[in-house]
């Protein structure tokens, strides 16, 4: 039988202890009910998935006991070792769920996120291929019944992005989507290229956890705001107010700057909702070095030899290049139908990185 250690027997154990003393204290009323709320419905899941590992165990020694009875009679010993090898069979599949539910989650995983897209290398080419990213996100988004606003774009004058900030609201966002952060390279033929060649660009992306007032304080004191004329491609005049916002952080030289909405008190706004992001990305970046240093590393400069991932069109390819992993279905990943499938992959990856750190 696969036995956990007793180390994590008692783990699992106290997590129960702890589970139910939190129903007492919910159904007594008593205590902070709302952060023992979370604490609970955080706690239940996990719970669930030991118990569930403990009936297995429970069942294969019962079980072992049948067939090892000899006042059973031949048929029931032999249909208690045939049940009791298929619930062993099960075991370490439940041993894994459990191990996974003890992992430390990421306290930022079930929130919407803030994500921007910029253009790298590759000039016209590179914009429109940002442009396609945004509409990968959207179409996934729009799958997972998430919400996507935009917060901010500048666009080129061949109606690519050369940089674009998006809100996804839902459940759960960032948990699905902070894997995305780094450079894109892309691999195809542009439609103004007359002779066929392949050409190579790249867009950064970065993900961050959408932050509440409560996350950040932001002093005024703190904040330099400058207020200007909107302008579209090209530079040319698109508002006769001084409706667009800089906000820069004296503190941390953080500059946001917004002019999509005619209104100067909207376009500020929006700017403090993406300067509170960055500065909560910021905080937990300066917590956790390691974090720090990986995030460095996978959005970089854009240029085209740093990247995360790969979309070559002529060969209908993506090859997501920390896991190596290859898909042919470059068409159906950029509608944001197998997204998932890269996804997934890179979470369990995570996971499984993460549970031979702890174990």
């Amino acid at each position: 039988m696969t036995d956990t250690s007793q180390s994590l027997d008692a783990k699992l154990d106290s997590l129960l202890a702890r589970r139910d003393e939190l129903d007492h204290l919910l159904a007594q009323g008593s205590g902070d009910i709302a952060a023992l709320s979370k604490e609970y419905a955080e706690l239940r899941p996990v719970c669930e998935t030991i118990e569930a590992f403990r009936a297995s165990q429970a069942e294969a020694r019962e079980l072992a006991d049948l067939a090892a009875d000899p006042s059973s009679d031949a048929e029931m010993r032999a249909l208690a070792q045939e049940e009791r090898r298929a619930v062993m069979e099960r075991l370490p599949a439940l041993e894994h769920e459990v191990k996974l539910a003890l992992i430390p989650k990421d306290a930022a995983d079930s929130r919407s996120a803030i994500i921007e897209i910029r253009a790298g290398t590759g000039g016209d080419e590179a914009a429109l291929f940002a442009g396609d990213l945004l509409r990968m996100y959207q179409r996934y988004a729009e799958t997972h019944g998430w919400k996507l606003e935009i917060l901010s774009a500048s666009e080129n004058d061949l109606g690519g992005l050369k940089e674009v900030v998006a809100a996804i609201k839902g459940q759960d966002v960032f948990a699905r989507l902070k894997f995305e952060a780094g450079v894109h390279r892309v691999q195809r033929v542009p439609a103004t290229e007359a002779q066929g060649r392949i050409h190579t660009s790249a867009a950064t992306v970065a993900v961050l956890p959408e932050a509440e007032e409560v996350d950040v304080q932001i002093e005024d004191k703190d904040l330099r705001i400058d207020v200007y004329r909107s302008s579209g491609p090209g530079g040319q005049s698109v508002n006769t107010t001084d409706s667009a916002v800089r906000i820069t952080h004296l503190p941390t030289g953080i500059v946001v700057t917004q002019q999509d909405e005619k209104s100067q008190h909207k376009n500020r706004a929006k700017a403090l909702r993406v300067l509170r992001a960055r500065l909560f990305d910021r905080e937990r970046a300066e917590a956790d070095a390691q974090r720090a240093a990986e995030r460095k590393g996978q959005v970089g400069s854009g240029d085209r030899s740093e990247r995360i991932r790969t979309y070559n069109f002529p060969q209908n390819r993506l090859t997501d290049h920390r896991i190596n992993l290859t898909l042919y279905k470059l068409d159906q990943v950029v509608v944001g139908e197998a997204l998932d499938e890269v996804l997934d992959a890179l979470i369990a990856e995570d996971q499984a990185a993460r549970l031979a750190a702890n174990s």
